[in-house]
């Protein structure tokens, strides 16, 4: 709060904290006055009825205190009334309305003093109808403009709820977003459309040729004296056998320099090396066994013989 809002007092904090911020001081100072003085207006008329009772019925004295309540009494509704259109931010037309209003109300005040009580309620002239059927259009003009007013002031104010991001709320009380994702997709690619800039920021071009000045490598140097080191290829599968070696979960494929020859002679070594091991472990009380052991160990000679052949 400013120094300025802080000292305005507290008819301003009232206007701040129940309508809004003030257009103009005169219309905040004019529609508390009015508001409160059509109470006031009321409050006196009605101390003035009160009193005006106490004396005997169509006496001077009980006309000359009850026909000024009932005038104050009906002022007192369409200032107070007034206040409330002149305190709100109306249009023009409602206010001019409302004064219109007010203004033919005061007329229809002003004939009930002038016929009351000698023309009023069925004596002499009797200008009754006429003062009411005045006094309820003039009421009918200013309480229409209060209604406009009240509901102008009533939108205005949801207007101000929903740009401060209040926003609806679905059955779980969760917010309901206004603005999904694809929406904001849609208006990147909208916002980018024309834009002509490539990767880093450079200007696209269509075609694909790229073009150097002459100045372009003036400050460029090349030292001729320095060493090279020249490295070769030693072949496409001795590359491709390195790409593998370094990925990873690969193993790496040994190669023998052994003979085919060689590895047959040890295979067969190996495998008489495992019969005879087995023949030697086997049940030598098993009658089975005792026969078949030689028979097995001929058959076998057999085999790597012919297999020599």
């Amino acid at each position: 709060m400013s120094a300025e809002q802080a000292s305005d007092g507290y008819l301003f904090d009232l206007y701040r904290r129940y309508i809004g911020e003030p257009e103009d001081r005169t219309d905040v100072y004019a529609g508390f006055g009015l508001f409160l003085g059509g109470i006031g207006l009321a409050v006196i008329g009605l101390v003035l009825f009160l009193w005006g009772n106490t004396f005997e019925a169509r006496s001077p004295g009980y006309f000359a205190w009850v026909g000024p309540a009932y005038a104050l009494a009906m002022t007192a509704l369409p200032v107070t009334m007034f206040g409330i259109v002149t305190l709100l931010p109306s249009e023009r037309r409602v206010l001019y309305a409302s004064t219109g209003g007010v203004t033919i109300t005061i007329a229809a005040v002003v004939g009930f003093l002038v016929a009351y009580p000698k023309d009023w309620n069925g004596y002499r002239n009797d200008y009754t109808v006429e003062v009411i059927a005045t006094y309820a259009v003039g009421l009918a003009f200013i309480t229409a403009s209060t209604g406009a007013a009240l509901i102008a002031h009533y939108l205005t104010m949801a207007q101000r709820a929903d740009a401060a991001g209040t926003g609806t709320t679905d059955a779980d009380g969760n917010d309901d977003p206004e603005i999904t994702d694809a929406q904001i997709q849609r208006d990147i690619d909208d916002a980018m459309e024309d834009v002509e800039l490539s990767w880093g920021g450079v200007e696209k071009t269509e075609h694909r040729r790229l073009s150097f000045s002459n100045d372009d490598f003036d400050d460029v140097s090349v030292d001729t004296d320095a060493g090279t080191t020249t490295t070769r290829s030693a072949g496409v599968d001795a590359q491709v056998a390195g790409l593998n070696g370094l990925k990873g979960g690969e193993t790496k494929t040994i190669t023998s320099s052994a003979t085919v020859d060689d590895q047959t002679a040890k295979l067969k070594a190996l495998r008489k090396q495992k019969r005879a091991e087995e023949l030697a472990t086997a049940d030598d009380d098993g009658s089975i066994a005792t026969v078949t052991k030689p028979v097995s160990i001929l058959i076998e000679q057999f085999r790597d013989l012919a297999k020599r052949n």
